[in-house]
């Protein structure tokens, strides 16, 4: 319903207002109140009346227009900065979630390095145990050698003492 060009003039062509003709009917209400007889209003006096009522109520309408307007770009303005301020608000929560991912793999970390030092430290003394080990069946063996040894002296010993029948000669 935008007529430009229609300010504050008062005056414009013809051409630029809607041709309301004298076929418009009145409404019913109207058409009830009135005589029954048919009114004959000019197409001059309608121009005019259609002139005067746009010229009153169009300045209002087209400010209203603009203020509509107006209030629209604010509100793309709004959104986007909403828009905006929701992006900043996820990317926290993103890195809220880094942080906690990366305080859980220092965790873990910490529990790896303990795990490889206990894994060492447990090397350590399997390495000794087994040393150990070597030496006390190397030891037994050298009792278990010299008592061997030592019953073969005993042996050779009762031998030896054992009475032997002289020869005789």
């Amino acid at each position: 319903m935008e007529v430009e060009g229609m300010g504050d003039e008062g005056h414009s062509s013809q051409n630029e207002l809607p041709d309301l003709g004298a076929t418009q009917q009145l409404p019913a209400d109207l058409r009830s109140s009135t005589p029954a007889e048919n009114v004959c209003v000019s197409q001059k006096a309608v121009d005019k009346l259609t002139e005067g009522f746009l010229s009153h109520y169009l300045p209002d309408l087209q400010n209203s227009k603009r203020a509509l307007q107006e209030l629209t770009q604010n509100q793309l303005i709004l959104l986007d900065t909403l828009d905006q301020e929701v992006t900043k608000f996820r990317e926290c929560n993103t890195l809220l979630d880094l942080n906690s991912l990366f305080t859980e793999a220092k965790i873990y970390q910490n529990k790896l390095v303990n795990i490889r030092k206990e894994m060492i430290m447990l090397h350590e003394k399997t390495t000794k145990l087994k040393k150990r080990a070597l030496k006390l069946q190397q030891q037994k063996q050298k009792e278990l050698l010299e008592k061997e040894q030592q019953r073969e002296r005993e042996l050779e010993r009762e031998r030896q003492l054992i009475a032997k029948p002289a020869k005789r000669t």
